[in-house]
């Protein structure tokens, strides 16, 4: 069988950084905000060691920003979200989903605050931007929303504290857990947030200067030459079982927020205006939520990619459908996620997978996994 390929173009956009991607040997790639995105380099179990033992630098340049300024800006950015912002202070970065009026997930961000009439939108897989400026204009708001020419990168892994001292300083080490400092590099100061898609640790450095921004992640490489620096990407396995949902695979604008987890970003009780509002409370009013995101471990010495959801029944009757999966090799079994119905969704219940490869016995499990 023919192996697909993906045909790129300029509609899979580069990112400053692709050339030393590809450099580097690159083997998949993935598309992302509409935008190229590496998936795995070596192997995806031999990336996945790495990234658990030492440092790796992604270029997630395809975490696209959606900027909004402006008198108003505060205010449209709480209209998109059931997260109270007013608590957010300027150098916060605030996980914050946003919902359409039926309370529906149309993406889950991190909102870095800049300044109290600044802030950019650090989106997954969806087009906030076109959300935003909708409904600034129909709102009649005054704001400005634009995609900055920002491309972050992620130094992720037990040894990215060493890493990214050695460019940027010791004060890196200070920056709390999704908090960011300014700090400063050729001359020119990046934001600097102890954040990324893993749970190794480590930053993301948010790239406004592309000339500036490839001589970054050249240092990056010859500062951790010693700490078996290497390229990486967002990997399947570790985010799977740190529980890191992928919006568009794990959840999508058919689930809501309680469905997701996400029960303590929405302050429904704050006093807040946001889209949405009457619709959760209405949700909340009839017992929240009738199915949910739980993890699933599974029988199977390997696991076939999860390219479509896959059927779950417990005791012979539907139970919901699996959205990620992989063979966690520290785990020992394979391990996925799941949309389970409330009738199945309890930690142990006994389930069915109903995989490419045939039935496989499994149990639901708690979040984040654990061995």
């Amino acid at each position: 069988m023919t192996t697909p390929i993906l045909a790129a173009s300029r509609r899979t956009r580069r990112t400053p950084f692709s050339p030393r991607v590809e450099a580097h040997g690159v083997k998949g790639y993935t598309v992302y905000n509409h935008m190229l995105l590496a998936t795995v380099f070596n192997t995806v179990e031999e990336d996945y060691r790495h990234l658990k033992s030492r440092v790796q630098v992604w270029d997630v340049g395809c975490e696209r920003q959606v900027e909004v300024s402006g008198p108003d800006a505060a205010r449209l950015i709480q209209l998109m979200t059931p997260r109270n912002m007013d608590r957010v202070v300027i150098g916060q970065c605030a996980y914050a989903p946003l919902v359409d009026e039926t309370g529906a997930m149309i993406n889950d961000p991190v909102v870095l605050k800049l300044a109290e009439d600044r802030f950019w939108i650090s989106i997954a897989d969806s087009d906030v931007v076109l959300w935003a400026k909708g409904l600034a204009y129909g709102m009649g708001l005054s704001v400005e929303i634009f995609e900055p020419a920002v491309w972050p990168l992620a130094i992720q892994g037990p040894l990215a504290d060493d890493l990214t001292a050695r460019v940027f300083g010791e004060e890196v080490r200070a920056i709390r857990f999704f908090r960011f400092a300014e700090l400063e590099f050729h001359g020119h100061s990046f934001v600097v947030a102890r954040s990324g898609w893993s749970k190794q640790g480590g930053f993301e450095v948010y790239v406004d200067d592309a000339e500036i921004g490839l001589a970054l992640y050249d240092a990056l490489f010859a500062g951790g030459e010693d700490l078996d620096v290497r390229p990486g990407c967002p990997n399947l396995i570790e985010r799977i079982e740190g529980g890191l949902f992928s919006y568009g695979n794990d959840m999508t604008i058919e689930n809501n927020p309680f469905e997701c987890g996400l029960d303590k970003f929405c302050n429904l009780d704050a006093g807040i205006e946001f889209i949405g509002r009457e619709a959760l409370q209405q949700l909340q009013a009839q017992g929240g939520a009738q199915r949910v995101i739980r993890g699933v471990t599974f029988e199977g010495d390997n696991c076939p990619a999860c390219v479509e959801a896959w059927p779950v029944t417990s005791g012979g009757q539907h139970a919901g459908h699996l959205t990620s999966a992989a063979h966690s090799p520290d785990f020992g079994t394979n391990i996925g996620f799941a949309m389970i119905e409330r009738f199945a969704w309890e930690p142990g219940t006994e389930v069915t997978v109903e995989t490419p490869l045939g039935p496989h016995t499994g149990r639901v499990s708690a979040l984040p996994f654990e061995r």
